[in-house]
């Protein structure tokens, strides 16, 4: 039996503040997850997980004809709320206006709710780890986007390294200063809420089973480890900022270490 929380929310998972490492992944993430779409005027682009819908809105100030699908009931009501609708579900766009309305769909990330060939993309950024089915919600991303269109994945590597270098100094502090293991969720350990532990083999290999001619960009390094973002906190901000974007061009050559990948590619 699959049993899924429909009420489910983001509260329990946004910080109510945040580091100045962890606002420029994030910024980064969306930004570069968002330009691999060649967002546009008329572009039909689905968002596949949706949450409360800030990427798909995003979307449609660059003239898409943009949708959210989302299963959960209240991040779908929260969406609607932030964007001014009143509908609870509403269907695909067919405005050809410079900003459409965004829309969304309840709908479950493998088995998607709509025809083949529907859209010209179809991205889900920072949940695929979340689904129990990923190589599923892959499959139906490529069925649903048309030949020659676009499916871009974001996820969280946990071979990145930021994950090594904890891993590796908890080994030595545990095993060789004999210390007791360190309270709470370290950098490399996957969340309670994650199904899958995604690094870049694994990524690849699963979305090339349903995409082909794919692409990897790299976003961040070190992000994670707490020296790392005390030493960014207590610089000086143009500093940090030009710390971080150097961090950034290196995992952009390497995104096999990278804090995130960004995966592109066509439908089979």
């Amino acid at each position: 039996m699959r049993v899924v929380d429909l009420d489910r929310d983001m509260s329990d998972v946004i910080p109510t503040g945040t580091t100045r490492d962890s606002a420029f992944l994030f910024a980064r993430m969306t930004e570069a997850t968002l330009a691999a779409l060649h967002p546009g005027p008329g572009r039909r682009i689905l968002d596949v997980a949706s949450g409360m819908g800030q990427d798909t809105r995003a979307l449609c100030e660059t003239g898409a004809l943009a949708v959210g699908a989302e299963p959960s009931a209240r991040m779908t009501a929260c969406a609607l709320l932030a964007a001014g609708e009143s509908s609870s579900a509403v269907g695909v766009a067919n405005s050809t206006g410079p900003r459409a309305a965004p829309h969304w769909v309840r709908g479950f990330a493998d088995a998607l709710p709509f025809a083949d060939d529907s859209f010209d993309a179809a991205f889900c950024k920072g949940a695929l780890d979340h689904f129990d089915r990923p190589l599923a919600a892959v499959g139906e991303m490529a069925r649903v986007v048309k030949p020659g269109g676009r499916v871009v994945l974001a996820i969280a590597n946990f071979e990145s390294l930021a994950c090594r270098l904890a891993r590796a100094a908890d080994g030595w502090r545990e095993g060789f200063l004999r210390r007791p293991p360190r309270r709470g969720r370290r950098p490399y350990d996957v969340p309670a809420d994650h199904f899958t532990r995604f690094d870049f083999d694994l990524m690849r290999e699963q979305a090339g089973r349903h995409l082909e001619a794919l692409s990897f960009l790299g976003i961040s390094l070190a992000w994670g480890l707490s020296t790392w973002s005390r030493a960014a906190a207590a610089m000086p901000a143009p500093l940090a900022t030009r710390a971080l974007r150097s961090l950034d061009a290196l995992a952009r050559r390497f995104p096999r270490l990278a804090d995130v990948i960004i995966l592109s590619g066509c439908p089979r």
